[in-house]
């Protein structure tokens, strides 16, 4: 197969199939089915009213913005409104000097990234007491899945993964759809050393534990993780990232993963 067909959408026999199992004979058939009457290409846009002028444009947004109600935030789960101190913003997220120094089309502009996830890196790795860190775009869920599925590698045996029912309920969701096709089986339970020893012998190859979980309590997880590793399992640490600023480090702890994400940051 060549490069075109591999890369450039669905294929004729595809396509058929796709419209076959939806009931339509050709793709405009099921694009007339799909778009809104009114968007049709025989809409009429006399309805429209007269074109605004930049600084018209511009009131008439402000006045819409000026509708909207600042309301707070109940949702809790990981999602925690914060303040981010203006020197952070600045030397951190806005520091100039890492997106100046080069004109856009030069790779070079690269290194203002990197230097930015380099600094980032070096204080999960302070806050979470372990030596290698990686600084992805995952959210705390995604970045559980790939948690697990990083310790099933690194087992290469065994088919079960525990994952503490006290876990944020986002993360054990995306948990059980990454589980599904690669045959893991998601035990969700309040883990303690006493679940960790129930599992078969040779079949258990990681643990999730949350830290704090989703209540907010914040418990001693050393047992567990001592637990698991008699039997040689990796465990795996959802942990809150300002939390860790007070928080023994799950890497003290004895934890071989932690799990973060900024999402606990909220924003600036």
């Amino acid at each position: 197969m060549d490069f075109a067909s591999r890369h450039i959408g669905p294929s004729p026999t595809e396509q058929d199939h796709m419209l076959g199992t939806l009931g339509y004979a050709t793709l405009d058939d099921l694009t007339t089915a799909a778009r809104p009457p009114a968007l049709g290409a025989d809409a009429s846009l006399a309805g429209l009213p007269p074109a605004l002028s930049e600084a018209q444009a511009l009131q008439r947004l402000r006045g819409l913005a000026a509708q909207n109600q600042v309301l707070t935030s109940m949702i809790g789960l990981g999602y925690y409104g914060t303040i981010t101190p203006a020197v952070i913003r600045r030397n951190v997220l806005e520091n100039p000097g890492w997106y100046t120094s080069y004109t856009p089309y030069q790779p070079e502009i690269s290194q203002g990234r990197l230097e930015a996830l380099l600094n980032f890196q070096t204080m999960i790795e302070e806050l979470t007491g372990l030596a290698v860190a990686g600084a992805s775009l995952l959210d705390e869920a995604t970045a559980a899945a790939e948690a697990m599925t990083l310790a099933r590698r690194a087992a290469r045996k065994g088919s079960i993964f525990l994952a503490d029912s006290r876990c944020l309920p986002q993360t054990l969701a995306v948990l059980a759809t990454r589980a599904q096709p690669l045959g893991i089986d998601l035990v969700v339970t309040e883990v303690t050393e006493q679940e960790v020893a129930a599992q078969p012998v040779g079949e258990l190859f990681g643990v999730l534990l949350p830290y704090p979980d989703a209540t907010g309590e914040i418990r001693d997880l050393r047992p567990v993780i001592a637990a698991a590793a008699e039997r040689g399992v990796l465990t795996a640490v959802t942990a809150d990232l300002l939390a860790l600023t007070l928080l023994v480090p799950p890497g003290e702890l004895g934890a071989d993963i932690a799990v973060g994400s900024t999402q606990r940051f909220g924003p600036p």
